[in-house]
């Protein structure tokens, strides 16, 4: 694929942060997959040096299996798989892994995790029609919490009384720190924790991950964000990708305004569009552009 000026300019931006705005369709794949090559051929980065960040594991091991084949492809000398990819959650528990210890026995299963909840709920005697949507609800709320750092005080429950949640709630991490359980959410509270109260291991990942790239930055929450911060400063070579017209984790606390507030929080960003589809006909984005025109 021929690529174009924007694509240019976003694989061979130096240093600092870039925000790439790209649709679907537009090459943001392949110009991440390059900008990662030219940092190691152009700018000579050590490739242990850079961090990539997707939202799930299919991503993650797509973008690093297409980064692998264009490094083998172009004759890359350079130990090109000491690059680090993964997703949020599995780079935070990576933290905490190599700061307390941790093993796979430490991960609460769903199942354990609703069966903790049922030994709360049946002890405080609730009273529902439907447990599993309790449950369900419970867990979510929970999850919110965690993610948005919502003081418990502050939080009104939509599944119970407040009173009743934030006695749930605090069963329930008391519960889970006793028996040195994490859930998913707590890969991300305990890292932030972690990093903010001990600059000496926050120092040391920092010059760990000297760059550090972002895909489908739209979904990403505000405890995510809060830790990549961390991670990036004081450099802040964060290279951010994703799309402001869509977004599909508000369920679990994503928030898309984030990436709109970008520029703000990194004034001397360069911010870069990627505007051409690859993917669809004509007819396709005429059409799609009419539906997300009414967007608020």
């Amino acid at each position: 694929m021929e690529r174009n000026a924007a694509q240019e300019k976003a694989i061979h931006h130096s240093s600092g942060p870039m925000m790439l705005l790209a649709g679907p369709g537009s090459g943001k794949t392949t110009t991440m997959i390059r900008r990662i090559r030219a940092l190691l051929s152009e700018q000579h980065i050590n490739p242990a040096n850079i961090l990539v960040v997707t939202f799930t594991k299919a991503a993650a091991r797509e973008m690093k299996e297409r980064f692998e084949k264009l490094c083998e492809k172009e004759g890359e000398q350079q130990n090109y798989r000491q690059v680090t990819f993964g997703t949020f959650h599995g780079i935070f528990y990576g933290i905490l892994r190599h700061a307390y210890g941790l093993s796979r026995n430490n991960i609460i299963s769903e199942e354990r995790r609703y069966d903790m909840l049922k030994e709360i709920v049946y002890a405080l005697r609730i009273e529902t029609e439907d447990e599993k949507e309790l449950f369900e609800g419970l867990a979510g709320e929970i999850s919110e919490v965690k993610n948005s750092r919502i003081p418990l005080e502050h939080y009104y429950s939509k599944n119970c009384p407040d009173e009743v949640f934030r006695r749930i709630y605090t069963e329930y991490v008391s519960g889970c720190r006793k028996a040195r359980l994490l859930d998913f959410d707590d890969m991300l509270l305990y890292c932030y924790d972690l990093l903010t109260q001990r600059p000496d291991i926050l120092a040391g990942w920092q010059k760990k991950f000297r760059y550090i790239l972002v895909d489908e930055f739209q979904d990403i929450n505000k405890l995510q964000y809060d830790i990549v911060k961390m991670l990036a400063a004081p450099d802040n070579n964060l290279f951010i990708v994703g799309d402001d017209d869509q977004s599909i984790y508000a369920f679990r606390g994503a928030k898309p305004e984030i990436m709109m507030h970008f520029p703000k929080d990194f004034p001397t960003v360069q911010t870069e569009l990627l505007a051409c589809n690859y993917r669809s006909t004509k007819r396709i984005v005429e059409a799609a552009g009419k539906v997300i025109g009414h967007n608020k």
